[in-house]
């Protein structure tokens, strides 16, 4: 039996197809139904209770968890990064409290800091199940709220690109300087030049290792397929803006595209995106991956090493405003702007807030395609 997901949302109407056909929603190996209710948000997302309804040990999800009899009842252990205790514990230990009372179990959680198995036991299998299962989705749910740590790229800091990208600043300034809001301070860093394939929140060292596994797999089993173990020859060129004003820029980037025309980097990038969305360590924010480098980004303008942020809620940008820049005018001059072309030979798995000796990003993990 599903068990129903509970989410805050403004009271409206639901048609009997939703009804009927609720949302699925994979949590690492299991699916659940989404059932929509009304409910009061809660104002410090550190500190709040977690509910999950009443307490008739009956939330079982689409598949069976692992429990094991035990001479005592039953017991069921699940791994979990130790940033995220603390919302299984709550304030007080509330959160914790009304679990164990309404499932009728015993959670044993390791210490702040410390890696290890959240084990769950109880008389009742139906008991430990539903604890494990609401363990889960509050997991999930505070995971979905974490900054990323970790993104996918490429990397696209070789030297004529840099040199093409400083001349394109270069020009910026000395033709556009005088429109609303553009300074040297919205550039990137030449050295970090790059694609983002995609964002992960990867909160413990096991996690990094799990995705550094993901990664070498995916040349296994479709990259060397696609490519046949050579770089991927693609050119820089051309520049696009986010949003639909351009009198009002937040982004603006650099479109890259395969040299041959050919759509190769774009299907690498998305069954990328689908194996870690899959594996939990990724959410999908777009069908596809947009393949941008960004050249311009209001956020550089606070924070000279500001990292390009989600386009769905995951974390809290430290900036609420945003001033932005006319581009105008850099549209009218720049619009075909041509950086160069290089050759694509790795996937980074990069570290969010970081720099290595070269200037880029500091890599936990990396796939080599040649």
């Amino acid at each position: 039996m599903a068990m129903i997901l509970k989410e805050s949302a403004i009271t409206s109407k639901k048609s009997p197809m939703e009804v009927l056909r609720p949302t699925l929603i994979r949590i690492g190996e299991r699916i659940y139904r989404k059932n929509f209710i009304q409910e009061q948000s809660c104002q410090n997302e550190e500190e709040e209770d977690f509910y999950t309804g009443p307490g008739d040990c009956a939330d079982e999800p689409c598949d069976a968890f692992t429990v094991e009899e035990t001479e005592r009842g039953f017991q069921c252990k699940l791994k979990a990064p130790s940033p995220l205790y603390k919302y299984i514990i709550g304030k007080k230990g509330e959160t914790k409290k009304r679990l164990e009372m309404e499932t009728r179990t015993s959670i044993s959680i390791p210490k702040p800091g410390m890696e290890g198995e959240i084990v769950i036991t109880g008389q009742q299998r139906s008991g430990v199940i539903s604890a494990q299962t609401r363990i889960d989705v509050l997991l999930e749910s505070f995971r979905k709220k974490q900054p990323f740590t970790h993104f996918l790229s490429f990397a696209l800091n070789q030297l004529e690109i840099q040199e093409k990208f400083l001349k394109f600043k270069e020009e910026v300034l000395e033709k556009c300087s005088k429109d609303r809001g553009v300074s040297s301070s919205l550039f990137q860093n030449p050295a970090k030049l790059h694609l983002t394939l995609g964002t992960l929140v990867l909160l413990n060292e096991q996690e990094i290792q799990k995705a550094c596994e993901i990664l070498q797999r995916c040349k296994e089993d479709f990259i060397d397929k696609i490519i046949g173990g050579k770089p991927l020859p693609v050119e820089m060129t051309g520049i696009e803006y986010m949003n639909d004003d351009p009198a009002m820029m937040d982004v603006l980037y650099a479109k890259v595209c395969m040299k041959d025309g050919s759509d190769k980097l774009q299907v690498i990038a998305d069954r990328l995106m689908e194996h870690f969305v899959s594996s939990g360590l990724m959410i999908k924010e777009w069908d596809r991956v947009k393949l941008h480098a960004t050249v311009m980004n209001t956020l550089f303008r606070k924070d000279p090493n500001g990292e390009e942020r989600n386009y769905i809620n995951i974390g809290k940008s430290p900036f609420k405003e945003r001033e932005s820049f006319d581009g105008r005018n850099i549209m009218k001059l720049f619009e075909n702007f041509y950086f160069g072309e290089l050759q694509l030979n790795s996937v980074h798995l990069s570290e969010r807030f970081s720099t290595d000796t070269s200037g880029y990003y500091a890599t936990s993990g990396q796939l080599t395609f040649s």
